[in-house]
């Protein structure tokens, strides 16, 4: 009975975020100045809360928490919106962005997320339960998941198809 009620004063302290995160890389990164080295840390953050809606964030900081907060508050700012039908993409595409390349396919109920690193986080993050990916060209995780949103934003509803089809 008592730790329920410590959890419940736990939860009012903070706010529970709407969406849940996942920081996908952290790297070192560093500026050449005239004293040395500048050391910072680049953050790539995706957010989603698994009903459609999902998030990319990139951005550096003096530290890890400071750039991985600033990465998550950019990628609440480009959110997208998916199309979803039965848990699963409406239709398969081809994406080039940059060097990498991104083949999505719509896959039955009972498939799962067949995808590699990167591109499975942003599947579960976004609420897809089946499809099959695969990533071609670029091992840069930058890259491989600008090229999902490139994809997501493509991405047409069933009536949007229909309509485009007449």
């Amino acid at each position: 009975m008592e730790k329920r009620r410590r959890r419940n004063n736990e939860d009012q302290g903070r706010e529970r975020s709407e969406f849940d995160q996942k920081v996908v890389e952290v790297k070192r990164v560093t500026r050449v100045v005239a004293g040395g080295k500048r050391m910072r840390f680049r953050a790539l953050v995706v957010i989603g809360d698994h009903k459609g809606r999902v998030g990319l964030g990139l951005r550096k900081g003096s530290d890890v928490s400071e750039s991985v907060n600033k990465a998550v508050n950019a990628a609440k700012k480009n959110l997208v919106t998916l199309p979803l039908v039965n848990e699963t993409i409406p239709h398969g595409m081809n994406v080039k962005y940059k060097s990498s390349k991104l083949m999505l396919k719509p896959a039955r109920p009972g498939t799962g997320v067949i995808a590699g690193g990167a591109v499975r986080s942003v599947m579960e993050l976004a609420g897809i339960k089946n499809v099959v990916s695969k990533m071609l060209g670029s091992n840069n995780k930058v890259n491989n998941i600008k090229a999902i949103f490139a994809a997501f934003k493509q991405m047409k509803s069933k009536e949007q198809l229909a309509k485009m089809r007449k």
